[in-house]
């Protein structure tokens, strides 16, 4: 099921596509985790040297492919772009986000390749 993505999600998407940091870190809660393919990253410190060199500095992009929620968490399926080391990932890299919002900020994010 395709849904409409939340203004946080959305938020997600379009702060990463505009290359926009400052945007992007606002909409994490200050003890917010990412899970990036096993690399978590506590904390809005954290999060910014994270998405600072894997996000910004690489020029990532998200081209969303599917949005699902659960009922807790909005899974995103998205097709990445940018300026990345690309060893050993597929072709094209496609990436499941699984966003957890409460209070209207990104509380976790899980990116993963998807399951299958």
């Amino acid at each position: 099921m395709t849904t409409e993505l939340s203004s946080p999600v959305d938020g997600y998407v379009q702060a990463t596509n505009r290359h926009d940091p400052k945007a992007f870190i606002g909409l994490f809660a200050d003890d917010a985790l990412v899970d990036d393919a096993g690399r978590e990253f506590h904390g809005l410190a954290a999060i910014k040297a994270w998405s600072d060199s894997d996000i910004f500095d690489a020029h990532v992009t998200f081209e969303v492919l599917q949005a699902v929620n659960n009922g807790k968490d909005t899974i995103l399926t998205t097709k990445v772009d940018g300026t990345f080391d690309r060893t050993g990932l597929p072709d094209p890299l496609i990436l499941s986000h699984q966003i957890t919002i409460e209070g209207g900020k990104i509380v976790r994010l899980v990116c993963r390749l998807p399951a299958g």
